[in-house]
């Protein structure tokens, strides 16, 4: 099922094999986002709707639902469903409002005080992946800390569904964040609306969202050639879970498999301790794929999968740095003095009874993570996502005859002496 590998035979060139995944090596995806990108640019609205057509195979006669029209979506739900989004809504509120913290002001000497302000991003775009399964869960993992952060202008694209609508579930979801427009957009080319606007599209300041390779790569594009900035490459989904001989084998095939239904780019990694434990997991994985209903899509993704034996949790976890996982998973019931050695992964689940979806859903933390690698350097959505800081400082008199000769100098010295004569003139 998965392929094995030995971590301690590996060569430099297996390793870079292994870990790179999602290259547009021939460069197809970026050709084919930069036309629509483009298209999007020259046309507006019109390509949109032609794009619609064309991906999602519906005829929009508008391109967004307004209040009454997600009022009527959102009630077609059960009460059980509204009640289980609402759970989810509050457990995410809770965990990022703990984000939101006034820094001190600081006097780095006497009379001279230098302290940040966080001020909200104003207006924000959010892309909802999914088509005939829209996310909810990724509305409230990012419409909820954008809330917090006081952003006054939220833009939600999503792809439309073959009914030309979007589901009750991002309809109620879509109530809770108080948002009363959703656009129905979707792929590369939501993402250039959202950049650029269009007559119907507003253009924004910063992009958020998962999505797939199209999406990842139109969020780059347009980052390079715009203003707009992005939360993060956020792709495929991927997991890496590690295993040793406490792990229950049908625990880590179901979390395995959790990535693998996502889509067949998705990446799903094992690395275990024995080659016992890999047989065990693979016979697990032949077991739930015959009942699962998106097996096909899972056994995709798991030819882009594989298996990893190495000797002890240490080299597990060199593995694991490497890799820099959207999702790492510890099935071990050793995992607290492994937490220290964690340095690149986007959120991590600990123990043999905290399935990545609980975050995926509703513990609180927030599932719109770095992929491909990127875990080295970005981190997941926050709080933090939507806000900037602004640093300001004051300087009284005494201040000035503190700190001022020490500007004159450096000034001087760098040879600005318009910089030395702004602090010589105050003097």
């Amino acid at each position: 099922m998965l392929k094995q590998y030995s971590f301690q035979h590996l060569t430099s060139a297996d390793m870079e094999q292994l870990l790179a995944r999602n290259v547009d090596a021939t460069h197809t995806i970026q050709d084919a986002v930069s036309q629509i990108i483009s298209d999007v640019c020259k046309r507006g609205d019109d390509s949109l709707k032609e794009f619609a057509l064309k991906f999602d195979k519906v005829a929009l006669e508008r391109l967004y639902l307004e209040k009454e029209d997600i009022a009527a979506l959102a009630s077609t739900i059960t009460r059980d469903q509204q009640r289980a989004l609402e759970i989810a809504f509050q457990n995410i509120h809770k965990f990022h409002s703990s984000q939101l913290r006034r820094e001190r002001v600081v006097e780095t000497m006497p009379g001279v005080e230098c302290w940040r302000e966080v001020r909200p991003i104003e207006k924000v775009g959010l892309y909802i992946p999914g088509g005939s399964a829209v996310l909810p869960s990724t509305l409230l993992m990012l419409g909820v800390p954008a809330r917090i952060a006081g952003c006054k202008e939220i833009v939600v694209c999503s792809p439309p569904q073959q009914t030309g609508k979007i589901n009750g579930f991002v309809a109620y979801c879509l109530q809770l964040l108080k948002i009363d427009k959703i656009y129905l957009v979707g792929g590369a080319q939501a993402v250039a609306a959202m950049a650029y606007g269009t007559e119907s599209v507003p253009k924004v300041d910063k992009i958020f969202g998962p999505g797939n390779q199209f999406v990842t790569k139109a969020k780059s594009m347009v980052q390079s050639m715009t203003n707009v900035s992005i939360d993060m490459p956020a792709g495929p989904s991927e997991v890496l879970v590690v295993a040793d001989h406490t792990a229950q084998p049908a625990f880590v095939a179901a979390d395995l498999l959790a990535q693998a239904e996502h889509g067949p780019d998705s990446q799903a990694v094992l690395v275990a301790t024995s080659a016992d434990i890999i047989k065990r997991v693979n016979e697990e994985l032949g077991k739930q794929l015959e009942v699962l209903p998106r097996a096909e899509i899972a056994q995709m993704a798991l030819r882009n999968s594989y298996a990893i034996e190495v000797s002890d949790l240490q080299e597990a976890l060199e593995f694991s740095n490497h890799y820099a996982p959207e999702h790492l998973i510890l099935e071990t019931n050793d995992w607290k003095p492994l937490i220290p050695r964690i340095t690149n992964a986007g959120s991590v689940f600990l123990g043999h009874l905290t399935p990545e979806s609980a975050g995926d859903y509703a513990s609180g933390t927030n599932h719109t993570l770095p992929t491909s690698g990127y875990a080295r350097s970005y981190s997941g959505v926050s709080v933090d996502s939507f806000v900037k800081k602004i640093t300001f400082q004051h300087i009284s008199q005494e201040g000035l005859s503190h700190i001022g000769s020490v500007v004159e100098t450096l000034a001087e010295l760098e040879g600005l002496h318009a910089h030395k004569n702004a602090v010589s003139i105050r003097k």
